[in-house]
């Protein structure tokens, strides 16, 4: 995956024009550039954010409309339905033993904002608030990113201070209940890029101290880890403890951005907001597959390009892990990791996302592109900054839309062509996709990495899903010609004959029947297909 480096003016596609229903010419893809994207939809997300479920941490009147953005005063709680902040630890355990932890805490980021610190200075600093893992964590990619990149990205001296003054920031500006996005509840919450930052630099110095057990029986089973310690870590592959002193240049980076207060060259400091909504659909309003008599909507595919470029403005598909952000804070480092270190505001939802269910989706709206990157796992590098120039609507949140959908994993490929593991991921899909705002999908082949997913069935999954959530998709394939020519010849041929999704759904069942009772090798899906609807192979 990369990403182009910072352009100097915003690239996006503005067509007004609806775009569903219009076909392109035979054997030629839809174009891009009529596909909707957020500014065409500007009127429905300018609407007022306050509803039920959906927690503001910010002053919405008569501050955010002025101008300001000032946080909201509430009083916070400790207990299970919320985010359990380091500076009310104390309060909350009842303990009356000084100093608080937040007091030795506050005392270790303060000696840090004194400056002239050392990456050990840090290490010092985390240990002496979470002492009871000295036997477990090492900063071995912490050194060795100070040993061999520090001197490329040259100030560390001058933003460890800063950091730490913005960790110490937290009673400030987080000043009331940050809610969890627990399991099979539809709940949002806006946050601004400040106190985004704010958070995430606790969870670098690791102050979240109740989130480090990760035991079955602990609190926190269900959500990923946030604090940054694993990070850090030591990897007995060289290679991986390669890679994350280069996801510690992303995550650098974003701090200098989000501290730099005094040289004008640089990007001024972030000051939108950010909108986290979990999205859960009972299983009685899922779609009836078989019952669905909607076409197939406009496909643009492209061997070139990317989700995360190219698809500006729509809804991009994020190919995410149950726990978001999957392996951000490990040796990850596929698409969603990937994402997560352009723009390092994702990361701030795994303080507060429980692992998403079956019928759960994940959406982002807003967050800023902060760093392009070259690579994919093996080959991934920090390359530099990238100038987000993308427009914003009227609450300050960029026109971009991330929602993170998490694919099966299939250990035996051949799980996959079952109607249970079909129906599964076409629901996982339509909960993405569906919504009120109808922008195009931005998309590729969602779990075929690691998950062993096949590309061609995974297609037409998705196609099917976004018929049925009435839009349009722009698809990429990361290089691979053959296949981009596959699906858009495979789209051309339902199009033309118009097979809806219902027919579609029952010739994949058909597919999945033949595959259990095959005992060679099954017959090519598309193949199938395009025999089942009477299209022969020498008229393509």
């Amino acid at each position: 995956m990369v990403l182009k480096p910072a352009l100097s003016k915003c690239t996006m596609n503005t067509s007004a024009a609806s775009s569903l229903g219009t076909k392109p010419k035979p054997g030629s893809t839809y174009p891009i550039k009529n596909l909707k994207t957020m500014q065409d939809f500007a009127t429905e997300l300018n609407q007022p954010l306050l509803k039920k479920g959906h927690t503001i941490l910010i002053d919405q009147i008569p501050c955010f409309q002025s101008g300001v953005i000032v946080s909201h005063q509430g009083t916070h709680v400790w207990d299970s339905h919320h985010v359990k902040l380091p500076h009310l630890y104390v309060s909350a355990s009842r303990s009356h033993s000084p100093p608080s932890h937040w007091d030795v805490t506050c005392r270790a980021l303060h000696n840090l904002t004194k400056g002239n610190n050392s990456i050990g200075d840090v290490q010092t600093a985390i240990m002496s608030y979470n002492s009871n893992n000295k036997d477990r964590w090492t900063f071995d990619a912490l050194f060795l990113y100070g040993r061999h990149l520090h001197a490329k990205d040259s100030n560390l001296h001058l933003l460890i201070p800063n950091m730490a003054k913005l960790a110490l920031d937290l009673p400030d500006l987080i000043t009331q209940p940050i809610p969890l996005l627990r399991q099979q509840q539809n709940l949002a919450i806006t946050m601004s890029q400040q106190q985004i930052s704010c958070l995430l630099a606790n969870a670098f110095f690791c102050t979240f101290s109740h989130r480090n057990d990760t035991k079955p029986s602990s609190e926190y089973v269900n959500f990923p880890t946030i604090n940054f310690s694993s990070l850090f870590a030591d990897e007995k592959d060289p290679a991986k403890l390669a890679q994350k002193a280069q996801k510690l240049r992303a995550i650098f980076h974003y701090f200098n951005t989000v501290t730099n207060k005094s040289d004008n060259q640089d990007p001024a400091i972030p000051d939108g907001l950010v909108t986290f909504e979990r999205t859960s659909i009972q299983k009685s309003q899922l779609p009836k597959w078989k019952k669905q008599k909607k076409t197939l909507t406009n496909l643009h595919i492209s061997p070139e390009g990317s989700i995360e470029h190219e698809g500006t403005g729509m809804l991009q598909v994020e190919f995410a892990s149950n726990y978001i952000g999957g392996g951000v804070l490990g040796s990850g480092l596929v698409q969603e990791e990937i994402l997560f270190f352009m723009s390092p505001e994702l990361i701030v939802a795994r303080l507060f996302t429980e692992k998403l269910a079956d019928n759960e989706c994940l959406k982002i709206t807003g967050p800023q592109m902060y760093s392009f990157t070259s690579g994919y796992s093996k080959t991934f590098s920090w390359v530099g900054p990238y100038n987000d120039c993308m427009k914003r609507d009227n609450w300050k949140r960029r026109y971009r839309q991330i929602v993170a959908i998490d694919a099966l994993d299939f250990k035996n490929p051949k799980d996959q062509y079952t109607k249970e593991n079909i129906k599964r991921e076409l629901n996982k899909a339509f909960v993405g996709f569906h919504g009120d705002v109808k922008t195009a999908i931005a998309t590729g082949n969602w779990g075929c990495g690691a998950f062993n997913g096949d590309p061609k069935l995974k297609a037409l999954i998705q196609l099917m899903a976004a018929a049925v959530a009435g839009r349009d998709v722009a698809y990429f394939t990361a290089g691979n010609k053959e296949l981009a020519k596959e699906i858009q010849r495979m789209h051309e041929i339902l199009t033309i004959n118009k097979v809806t999704v219902g027919k579609l759904y029952k010739l994949l069942k058909k597919f999945c029947g033949n595959y259990t009772h095959e005992s060679g090798s099954p017959i090519d899906l598309y193949k199938l297909i395009r025999e089942k609807i009477g299209q022969k192979d020498n008229l393509l």
